[in-house]
C-alpha cells in the first residue's frame, strides 16, 4: 500500500511539473499585455508550489490563488487567457479539499471563491464563467476531500493493521519462548530419570541380571521421548535464558488439582474423563494440561456468572481435550495471548485446536493431540 502510495504521490507532482511547463509554453505561443519575465515568474509561484501540497496543505493552493488573484490586477486580461490557469485553480481547490482539518479546508475553498471573484472583477468574465468555475471548483473541492478522507482511512488501516500484526508476532514468539523453557525442563527430567534407571540397572546387573531388563528398557523408551522433544525444542525460537528447574512440569493427572483451584476462585467446573487412560509423551502430557489451564482462565476472567466442564477423552492413537461454558460470548476466550498460545502449543505436537462460541450462549475449546509422540 505505501508502495501504491508513494506512486501515486510521484505521479501527481510529475503533473505538476508539467503544468507549470504548459504554464510557461504558453506564454511563448500567446500574446499577453503583461511583461513577459513578469508573467513567466507569475506561472512558476501559480504552479510550482502545488509540489509542497503534503507538507503545508493549505499554504501551497493559498499561495497558488493568492499570486492567480494578483496577476488579475495587472493590465489586460491577463488570467482569463491563459488555459493553464484554470487547471491551477482546479488544482487549488482540489489540495485545499485535502485538508484533514475541515475548518482549513474551507478556509482554503474560501480563499478560491475570492480569487475567481476577483478574476471576475477585474478581467470582466460574464457572469456564466464566474458561475460555471465556482460550481467546478466547489466540485473539484469535494472530490479532494472525499479522497484525503479515503486515503487517511486507508493509512490508519495499515498503521492498525502493522500494529496488530506486531502484536501478534510478540504473542507468538513470547509463547514460543515459554513452551521452549517448558520442553527444556521435560528434556532434563528425561535425562534424569534415564540418569536413575541406568544406575539402577548398573547394579542389577552385577547383583541379578535378569532383574535389569526393566531399567534398561525404561532408559530406552524415556531416552526415545526425550529425542523428540528435543527435535521439538530445536525448531522453537527460544528467549532469554531462564534457570531450568529439575522437576516435571504438570500433566493431565494434576488436572484434579486445578479445577479444584478454579472451583475456589468462583466458577463451577465439572471433571469427565472417557476411555481407557494411556500413557502421554511428557510434551503431549504438559500441552493437555496446559490447554485445559487457558481455557478455564478464560472462562473465569471473561465468561462472568457462568458453568464449566472439561472432558478429557482417549481415542485410539490421540488425546481429545474439550473445555465448555455456558458464559458471554462478546469477549469469552479472545482476550490476551490465550488462544495464540494454545495454538502453538498443539501445532507443536501435530495436533488440532477449535475454539468458538457455542450458539448464543457459551465458548468452547477443543484440542485434539497425537499420542505416537512423533516430532512435527
Amino acid at each position: 500500500m505505501r508502495t501504491r502510495s508513494l506512486l501515486v504521490r510521484r505521479g501527481i507532482d510529475a503533473l505538476v511539473v508539467a503544468l507549470a511547463v504548459a504554464a510557461q509554453a504558453e506564454l511563448w505561443f500567446e500574446p499577453t499585455e503583461t511583461p513577459h519575465l513578469v508573467a513567466a515568474v507569475a506561472a512558476l509561484f501559480w504552479s510550482l508550489p502545488l509540489l509542497l501540497r503534503r507538507r503545508y496543505p493549505l499554504g501551497a493552493p493559498a499561495i497558488v490563488l493568492a499570486t492567480l488573484a494578483a496577476e488579475s490586477f495587472l493590465p489586460g486580461e491577463t488570467v482569463v487567457q491563459s488555459q493553464v490557469n484554470v487547471i491551477a485553480v482546479l488544482a487549488a481547490f482540489w489540495v485545499a479539499g485535502t485538508h484533514p482539518d475541515l475548518r482549513l479546508a474551507i478556509a482554503g475553498a474560501t480563499l478560491g471563491y475570492a480569487t475567481i471573484a476577483s478574476v471576475f472583477v477585474n478581467d470582466f468574465t460574464s457572469l456564466a464563467s464566474l458561475f460555471l468555475m465556482y460550481v467546478i471548483g466547489t466540485a473539484s473541492w469535494a472530490l479532494g476531500r472525499a479522497v484525503g478522507e479515503r486515503g487517511r482511512r486507508a493509512d490508519e488501516l495499515e498503521l492498525r493493521a502493522e500494529r496488530l500484526q506486531r502484536r501478534h508476532e510478540s504473542a507468538v514468539a513470547e509463547e514460543r519462548a515459554r513452551i521452549a523453557r517448558e520442553l527444556h525442563d521435560v528434556i532434563a527430567h528425561s535425562v534424569s530419570v534415564m540418569t536413575v534407571q541406568a544406575g539402577a540397572a548398573r547394579v542389577l546387573l552385577d547383583e541379578t541380571p535378569e532383574r535389569a531388563r526393566e531399567p534398561l528398557l525404561a532408559v530406552e523408551e524415556t531416552g526415545r521421548q526425550a529425542l523428540a522433544e528435543m527435535r521439538r525444542l530445536l525448531g522453537i525460537l527460544r528467549g532469554d535464558e531462564e534457570p531450568a528447574a529439575l522437576v516435571p512440569q504438570p500433566g493431565v493427572a494434576e488436572l484434579g488439582s486445578l479445577v479444584e483451584h478454579v472451583r475456589r476462585a468462583g466458577l463451577p467446573v465439572q471433571l469427565v474423563v472417557a476411555g481407557e487412560a494411556q500413557p502421554l509423551p511428557p510434551g503431549v502430557d504438559l500441552a493437555a494440561y496446559r490447554v485445559v489451564q487457558e481455557a478455564l482462565t478464560n472462562a473465569l476472567k471473561h465468561a462472568g456468572p457462568a458453568r464449566a466442564e472439561v472432558a478429557l477423552r482417549y481415542l485410539p492413537g490421540a488425546l481429545e481435550v474439550v473445555v465448555t461454558n455456558d458464559g458471554r460470548v462478546a469477549a469469552n476466550g479472545r482476550a490476551g495471548h490465550g488462544l495464540v498460545g494454545m495454538r502453538e502449543r498443539v501445532a507443536l505436537y501435530g495436533g488440532e485446536l477449535e475454539a468458538g462460541p457455542r450458539g448464543e450462549n457459551g465458548y468452547a475449546v477443543r484440542a485434539t493431540l497425537p499420542l505416537d509422540g512423533a516430532p512435527r
